[in-house]
């Protein structure tokens, strides 16, 4: 079994972090997950892919969490409130950047955002990603195709996407 899970553990951590957009939830969140992993274990069907398996437990925890957070609102640790760490601008470009791509991501849909992140980030299949979301394949591609247009719209500050361009043959 540990075989299996601790090669994942460094995805599982960059997919929880980009979810959460905060490191040590993050880990909170992928221990959570390896505890039910190993608790459950028995559970796992033998001819699934423990990869998908343990993406979908974290992603459930996460939307999980993402909801109670939306109910009972943000936490903000006093320490991280300081106006000096909040005011600094980036000092390169490529941290400009950084950061525009970044919010973009975060403007997206829960839905598209989980989607683009396990098909670009994380690498799993089409096929995979709609078993670790639990919804049709054809959901997943459509889902990835809108949040790849939104994404890009977004960062070449385009407020709506183009119209698409139509010429009438004879």
């Amino acid at each position: 079994m540990m075989l299996l899970v601790e090669p994942l553990i460094p995805r599982l951590r960059r997919y929880a972090r980009v979810l959460l957009r905060d490191s040590v939830a993050a880990d909170d969140l992928v221990q959570d997950c390896l505890e039910r992993a190993i608790s459950r274990w028995h559970q796992r069907r033998a001819d699934g892919d423990a990869r998908t398996w343990l993406f979908t437990i974290l992603h459930n925890l996460a939307m999980n969490r993402l909801r109670q957070t939306a109910r009972r609102g943000p936490h903000v640790p006093v320490e991280d409130a300081s106006p000096a760490t909040i005011a600094r601008a980036p000092d390169q470009e490529a941290g400009i950047h950084h950061r525009d791509v970044m919010q973009a991501l975060d403007r997206l849909p829960d839905d598209q955002r989980a989607v683009l992140l396990l098909v670009t980030i994380e690498e799993l299949s089409y096929v995979d990603t709609a078993k670790a979301l639990g919804v049709p394949i054809g959901t997943v591609m459509s889902r990835l195709s809108r949040a790849r247009a939104r994404l890009r719209d977004e960062i070449t500050g385009r407020d709506k996407p183009a119209a698409p361009y139509l010429r009438r043959v004879k």
